[in-house]
């Protein structure tokens, strides 16, 4: 029988009041403090990362963190692909002539870039970088196009910007090839206007809706607003789709299909003008765009309820997303100063906002692989192959990488009042259950003739005194659950560890395991004993948030 969740978040106000300040946090900097800032930042810490944030600071560890490095790109590992030699990046190859080698060479690329996302969120974990850019791609929420190689750009375009300037990146976007393709912007023309892009991007991108104050009136904007917007951003089209001769997909300009007329916003925007400017006509719009203030709250919201908590409650309202909403206008609208204050403050280390969240299904799984240092590591196709298999596994716990359910992302960043529970209702809890006893009870993920399990002793290895029974499970507690765990759960926990014996049994086997390394007699109960405390462990519910 599957363990219940309760889905209820723990009383808020039980530890006192909540604190709202968002001036840098002056509090204790211990393993608690550390790890809840890891975990909201990257897909698993370690427990060696734990540690090193709590000797660095906290404003240290921040900056280490905003960091997004450059990585490299997705390459070609199966025998479908007919241009790119195996391990070589295909994203500006042609394709095949032959409309069948075409065919299969867009699947065997749309299977490498799968791969490639699930390999981003297994390596590398020491920045923000992954998170971010899960966070941009539900904002900017796109469906993988026809074309693999615009689909990579897509997500290298949200790399490029995932804590650079946010208007820039509206207005890459809105010329993106995937976006133009995904909203119908490349059908967009002065004969045939398309509004599909014009009202996703003042509803979802950029001011928000807000509630109906009027017939075709919104908080925000107006219905005109969007008719005038898809004027304003008409002539685009896509080219190189599938092409055997174009390197890459791009936006193409064309002036004979553009409104070159003067376009007049509502009173939302001031009764602004925009004048014909051809080709550059959508940046003039956007620049008008982002003079309203609520771009910065509403942006600002979307980055607490992703990092922080999603309960924006109306002290959050008057004390954190205008102070949010400021910073970001001050800066010119570049995101890394917000996330650098929201993840300094004395709001963000408030215990309310520790485990408030349920963990996405990308988030469960790679904390899972991630904080026990677990990577394939074996060869390109047999990685690949167990890479897919997460792929599919995270795809049945409700979230598939490359296609949200819909423009607005997936709901639980979104629906109220559920937003995060809705990630672990009784379908999706059972298949997370699945991988995790797969992973700790079978015998791990197949590809290629190998399999890969967790990295069990290597990660006892590396917790702070791992010959001692008490510190594994105190360790495996700071690592697993944000609020830590009760004594009587960790009694229970340390009684599997060491099989019900005394500490000090556990002490001489892992000894003797350490004297003894290579030895399977010795190393494979040790290996058993831990595998079954992280069983448990993941089906506990404090597991399942962050």
């Amino acid at each position: 029988m599957l363990p219940q969740i309760n889905l209820l978040m723990p009383d808020q106000n039980q530890n006192g009041p909540i604190s709202y300040n968002m001036a840098p946090y002056s509090g204790p900097w211990t393993k608690v403090e550390a790890g809840h800032l890891l975990r909201r930042t990257v897909f698993g810490p370690t427990n060696q990362q734990m540690l090193t944030a709590v000797s660095d600071g906290m404003a240290t560890t921040v900056t280490n963190l905003l960091q997004i490095p450059v990585v490299a790109e997705p390459i070609t590992f199966h025998p479908d692909e007919a241009v790119t030699a195996f391990g070589n990046s295909w994203v500006n190859d042609v394709f095949p002539s032959s409309p069948t080698d075409a065919a299969t060479t867009a699947t065997a690329r749309n299977l490498s870039l799968a791969v490639w996302l699930m390999k981003g969120s297994n390596e590398g974990q020491s920045d923000i970088s992954q998170k971010m850019c899960m966070f941009w791609h539900n904002h900017f929420a796109v469906t993988a196009v026809a074309d693999p190689r615009a689909t990579y750009d897509y997500f290298a375009l949200i790399r490029q910007h995932a804590l650079g300037n946010f208007r820039q990146f509206v207005k890459d976007m809105t010329i993106n090839p995937a976006m133009l393709l995904f909203l119908n912007g490349n059908t967009n023309t002065l004969f045939s206007p398309n509004e599909n892009f014009a009202r996703e991007l003042l509803e979802l991108y950029t001011v928000g809706k807000g509630p109906q104050i009027g017939p075709g009136d919104y908080t925000n904007y107006k219905e005109e607003d969007v008719a005038a917007g898809a004027k304003i951003l008409t002539g685009y089209l896509v080219d190189g789709i599938g092409s055997d001769t174009l390197t890459d997909v791009s936006a193409v300009y064309t002036d004979i299909l553009h409104d070159p007329s003067t376009k007049t916003l509502s009173s939302h925007f001031g009764g602004a003008t925009v004048s014909n400017n051809m080709g550059n006509e959508y940046s003039d719009y956007i620049d008008i765009i982002f003079q309203q203030q609520a771009v910065a709250e509403y942006i600002s919201r979307k980055l607490y309820r992703y990092f922080v908590n999603y309960d924006l409650t109306t002290d959050v309202e008057t004390n954190v997303i205008p102070i949010m909403a400021a910073t970001m206008i001050a800066n010119n609208y570049d995101i890394l100063p917000v996330m650098s204050e929201l993840l300094s403050s004395e709001h963000f280390y408030d215990i309310s906002v520790r485990g408030a969240l349920i963990k996405s299904p990308v988030d469960m799984t790679f904390s899972m692989f991630n904080s026990t240092e677990s990577i394939p590591g074996f060869d390109i196709v047999s990685d690949a192959e167990m890479y897919l298999l997460v792929y599919q596994y995270i795809t049945l716990m409700g979230q598939e990488f490359a296609a949200p359910p819909s423009v607005a992302g997936w709901p639980a960043y979104y629906q109220t009042p559920a937003y995060s529970q809705l990630w672990v209702n009784s379908a999706l809890l059972k298949a997370r259950f699945q991988l995790t006893d797969f992973m700790t009870y079978l015998t791990g993920i197949p590809g290629g003739g190998n399999n890969w399990e967790l990295n069990t002793l290597a990660f006892l290895d590396n917790l702070s005194f791992p010959s001692d029974a008490p510190s594994v499970i105190d360790d495996i507690a700071d690592l697993f659950t944000p609020k830590g765990m009760s004594a009587t759960q960790k009694l229970i926990l340390k009684a599997v560890l060491t099989n019900g014996l005394p500490d000090f049994e556990w002490t001489i086997q892992y000894n003797d395991y350490q004297a003894n390394l290579g030895n399977t007699t010795f190393s494979d109960p040790v290996k058993q004993r831990v595998l079954l405390v992280l069983q448990q462990v993941f089906h506990m519910p404090e597991f399942q948030t962050i």
